[in-house]
Protein backbone atom coordinates (compact mmCIF):
# COMPACT_ATOMS: atom_id res chain seq x y z
CA UNK A 1 0.00 0.00 0.00
CA UNK A 2 1.13 3.53 -0.77
CA UNK A 3 0.79 5.61 2.38
CA UNK A 4 -0.40 9.21 1.99
CA UNK A 5 -0.32 12.19 4.33
CA UNK A 6 -3.10 14.71 3.62
CA UNK A 7 -2.22 18.31 4.54
CA UNK A 8 -4.98 20.93 4.46
CA UNK A 9 -6.00 23.69 6.87
CA UNK A 10 -9.71 23.12 6.16
CA UNK A 11 -10.95 20.15 8.21
CA UNK A 12 -13.80 19.34 5.82
CA UNK A 13 -11.62 19.55 2.72
CA UNK A 14 -9.01 17.35 4.39
CA UNK A 15 -11.77 14.84 5.15
CA UNK A 16 -12.95 14.84 1.55
CA UNK A 17 -9.44 14.40 0.17
CA UNK A 18 -8.75 11.64 2.67
CA UNK A 19 -11.88 9.91 1.43
CA UNK A 20 -10.63 10.20 -2.14
CA UNK A 21 -7.33 8.58 -1.16
CA UNK A 22 -9.01 5.80 0.83
CA UNK A 23 -11.24 4.79 -2.06
CA UNK A 24 -8.31 4.54 -4.49
CA UNK A 25 -6.98 1.02 -4.84
CA UNK A 26 -3.44 0.61 -3.54
CA UNK A 27 -3.50 3.74 -1.37
CA UNK A 28 -4.21 4.40 2.30
CA UNK A 29 -4.28 7.52 4.48
CA UNK A 30 -1.29 7.51 6.81
CA UNK A 31 -2.36 10.69 8.57
CA UNK A 32 -3.90 14.16 8.30
CA UNK A 33 -2.29 17.50 9.19
CA UNK A 34 -3.90 20.94 9.32
CA UNK A 35 -0.77 23.07 9.67
CA UNK A 36 2.74 23.19 8.29
CA UNK A 37 4.32 22.34 11.63
CA UNK A 38 2.10 19.29 12.10
CA UNK A 39 2.82 18.20 8.54
CA UNK A 40 6.58 18.22 9.14
CA UNK A 41 6.19 16.32 12.42
CA UNK A 42 3.94 13.69 10.86
CA UNK A 43 6.21 13.17 7.88
CA UNK A 44 9.12 12.64 10.26
CA UNK A 45 7.21 10.17 12.43
CA UNK A 46 4.95 8.37 9.95
CA UNK A 47 7.32 8.28 6.96
CA UNK A 48 4.57 8.41 4.31
CA UNK A 49 5.33 7.74 0.67
CA UNK A 50 3.38 10.72 -0.64
CA UNK A 51 2.19 14.07 0.74
CA UNK A 52 -0.84 15.92 -0.62
CA UNK A 53 0.22 19.42 0.31
CA UNK A 54 -1.93 22.55 0.54
CA UNK A 55 -0.22 25.92 0.03
CA UNK A 56 -2.38 28.07 2.32
CA UNK A 57 -1.62 26.89 5.86
CA UNK A 58 -2.15 28.86 9.11
CA UNK A 59 1.43 28.85 10.41
CA UNK A 60 3.61 28.76 7.29
CA UNK A 61 3.29 28.49 3.55
CA UNK A 62 3.09 25.08 1.96
CA UNK A 63 6.09 26.19 -0.12
CA UNK A 64 8.09 26.55 3.11
CA UNK A 65 6.96 23.08 4.12
CA UNK A 66 8.03 21.80 0.70
CA UNK A 67 11.46 23.38 1.07
CA UNK A 68 11.93 21.76 4.48
CA UNK A 69 10.79 18.39 3.19
CA UNK A 70 13.25 18.54 0.33
CA UNK A 71 16.08 19.30 2.75
CA UNK A 72 15.24 16.68 5.37
CA UNK A 73 12.88 13.97 4.13
CA UNK A 74 12.63 11.37 1.38
CA UNK A 75 9.01 11.81 0.33
CA UNK A 76 7.08 12.63 -2.83
CA UNK A 77 4.73 15.61 -2.97
CA UNK A 78 1.64 16.58 -4.95
CA UNK A 79 0.37 20.11 -4.34
CA UNK A 80 -3.39 20.53 -3.83
CA UNK A 81 -4.33 24.19 -3.54
CA UNK A 82 -6.50 27.09 -4.61
CA UNK A 83 -3.37 29.15 -5.37
CA UNK A 84 -3.31 29.99 -9.06
CA UNK A 85 -0.64 32.70 -9.25
CA UNK A 86 2.20 31.83 -11.58
CA UNK A 87 4.94 32.47 -9.03
CA UNK A 88 3.49 29.87 -6.66
CA UNK A 89 3.21 27.36 -9.50
CA UNK A 90 6.80 28.13 -10.52
CA UNK A 91 8.06 27.76 -6.95
CA UNK A 92 6.27 24.44 -6.56
CA UNK A 93 7.80 23.20 -9.79
CA UNK A 94 11.26 24.26 -8.63
CA UNK A 95 10.60 22.43 -5.39
CA UNK A 96 10.17 19.19 -7.28
CA UNK A 97 6.47 18.48 -6.85
CA UNK A 98 5.05 15.67 -8.95
CA UNK A 99 1.90 17.56 -9.89
CA UNK A 100 -0.13 20.66 -9.03
CA UNK A 101 -3.89 20.19 -8.59
CA UNK A 102 -6.01 23.33 -8.35
CA UNK A 103 -9.03 23.26 -6.02
CA UNK A 104 -11.78 22.44 -6.33
CA UNK A 105 -11.28 19.15 -8.15
CA UNK A 106 -13.29 15.97 -8.24
CA UNK A 107 -12.28 12.46 -7.33
CA UNK A 108 -11.35 11.47 -10.89
CA UNK A 109 -8.72 14.23 -11.10
CA UNK A 110 -6.94 13.04 -7.96
CA UNK A 111 -7.46 9.37 -8.79
CA UNK A 112 -5.73 9.84 -12.15
CA UNK A 113 -2.73 11.48 -10.49
CA UNK A 114 -2.51 8.79 -7.83
CA UNK A 115 -2.72 6.05 -10.45
CA UNK A 116 0.01 7.74 -12.48
CA UNK A 117 2.18 8.04 -9.38
CA UNK A 118 1.66 4.37 -8.51
CA UNK A 119 2.59 3.34 -12.05
CA UNK A 120 5.80 5.37 -12.09
CA UNK A 121 6.74 4.23 -8.62
CA UNK A 122 6.31 0.59 -9.62
CA UNK A 123 8.25 1.11 -12.84
CA UNK A 124 11.21 2.70 -11.07
CA UNK A 125 11.17 -0.03 -8.44
CA UNK A 126 11.55 -2.71 -11.13
CA UNK A 127 14.31 -0.97 -13.10
CA UNK A 128 18.01 -1.45 -12.52
CA UNK A 129 18.83 1.37 -14.90
CA UNK A 130 16.65 3.85 -16.77
CA UNK A 131 16.65 4.41 -20.52
CA UNK A 132 15.54 7.64 -22.14
CA UNK A 133 12.00 6.36 -22.66
CA UNK A 134 11.79 5.49 -18.96
CA UNK A 135 13.08 8.92 -17.96
CA UNK A 136 10.64 10.63 -20.34
CA UNK A 137 7.77 8.74 -18.72
CA UNK A 138 8.84 9.82 -15.24
CA UNK A 139 9.53 13.46 -16.01
CA UNK A 140 7.09 13.86 -18.86
CA UNK A 141 8.22 13.61 -22.45
CA UNK A 142 9.12 16.86 -24.16
CA UNK A 143 6.37 18.38 -26.29
CA UNK A 144 6.60 17.25 -29.86
CA UNK A 145 6.24 19.48 -32.89
CA UNK A 146 5.07 16.59 -35.03
CA UNK A 147 1.78 17.55 -36.69
CA UNK A 148 -1.35 15.46 -36.54
CA UNK A 149 -1.67 12.81 -39.22
CA UNK A 150 -3.97 13.49 -42.16
CA UNK A 151 -7.24 11.61 -42.36
CA UNK A 152 -6.73 7.97 -43.28
CA UNK A 153 -3.24 7.68 -41.79
CA UNK A 154 -2.69 5.95 -38.46
CA UNK A 155 0.02 6.47 -35.82
CA UNK A 156 0.81 2.74 -35.77
CA UNK A 157 1.56 2.54 -39.49
CA UNK A 158 3.38 5.87 -39.36
CA UNK A 159 5.72 4.39 -36.76
CA UNK A 160 6.33 1.35 -38.97
CA UNK A 161 7.26 3.55 -41.92
CA UNK A 162 9.41 5.80 -39.75
CA UNK A 163 11.27 2.79 -38.35
CA UNK A 164 11.86 1.55 -41.89
CA UNK A 165 13.35 4.92 -42.80
CA UNK A 166 15.55 4.90 -39.72
CA UNK A 167 16.90 1.46 -40.60
CA UNK A 168 17.72 2.59 -44.14
CA UNK A 169 19.82 5.70 -43.73
CA UNK A 170 20.66 5.62 -47.44
CA UNK A 171 16.97 5.98 -48.25
CA UNK A 172 14.38 3.68 -49.78
CA UNK A 173 11.64 3.76 -52.36
CA UNK A 174 7.93 3.33 -51.73
CA UNK A 175 8.15 -0.23 -53.03
CA UNK A 176 11.09 -1.01 -50.74
CA UNK A 177 9.26 0.57 -47.81
CA UNK A 178 6.16 -1.52 -48.56
CA UNK A 179 8.26 -4.67 -48.66
CA UNK A 180 9.96 -3.76 -45.38
CA UNK A 181 6.77 -2.87 -43.48
CA UNK A 182 4.20 -5.17 -45.06
CA UNK A 183 1.86 -2.33 -46.01
CA UNK A 184 0.60 -1.69 -49.52
CA UNK A 185 2.87 0.32 -51.81
CA UNK A 186 0.22 3.01 -52.28
CA UNK A 187 -0.16 3.35 -48.51
CA UNK A 188 3.60 3.40 -47.95
CA UNK A 189 3.93 6.22 -50.46
CA UNK A 190 1.22 8.25 -48.70
CA UNK A 191 3.11 8.06 -45.40
CA UNK A 192 6.43 8.82 -47.07
CA UNK A 193 5.00 11.86 -48.86
CA UNK A 194 3.46 13.01 -45.58
CA UNK A 195 6.89 12.89 -43.93
CA UNK A 196 8.28 14.93 -46.84
CA UNK A 197 5.49 17.54 -46.59
CA UNK A 198 6.11 18.00 -42.85
CA UNK A 199 9.88 18.34 -43.27
CA UNK A 200 10.77 15.09 -41.54
CA UNK A 201 11.95 13.36 -44.72
CA UNK A 202 13.56 14.41 -47.95
CA UNK A 203 13.28 12.94 -51.39
CA UNK A 204 15.74 12.47 -54.26
CA UNK A 205 15.46 10.79 -57.60
CA UNK A 206 17.10 7.48 -58.50
CA UNK A 207 17.65 7.11 -62.22
CA UNK A 208 17.61 3.68 -63.82
CA UNK A 209 18.31 2.52 -67.33
CA UNK A 210 14.87 3.25 -68.74
CA UNK A 211 11.58 4.73 -67.67
CA UNK A 212 10.76 7.35 -65.06
CA UNK A 213 13.20 8.00 -62.17
CA UNK A 214 12.29 6.45 -58.81
CA UNK A 215 11.62 8.61 -55.76
CA UNK A 216 13.89 7.73 -52.83
CA UNK A 217 12.96 8.86 -49.33
CA UNK A 218 15.26 9.42 -46.37
CA UNK A 219 14.75 10.93 -42.93
CA UNK A 220 16.10 14.41 -42.42
CA UNK A 221 18.98 14.26 -39.89
CA UNK A 222 17.66 15.04 -36.42
CA UNK A 223 14.02 14.47 -37.42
Amino acid sequence: MIRVLVVDDDFMVAKVHSGYVARTEGFEVAGVAHSGGDALKLVASLKPDLVLLDIYLPDQSGLEVLKSLRANEDVDVIVITAATDVETVRSAMRGGVLHYLIKPFDYSALRDQLAHYASLRDKLHRLDSAGQADVDQVFGARPTSKPLLPKGLTPETARLVENALRSHAEGLSASECASSTGVARVSARRYLEHFVSTGRAEVRLRYGGTGRPERIYALVPGA
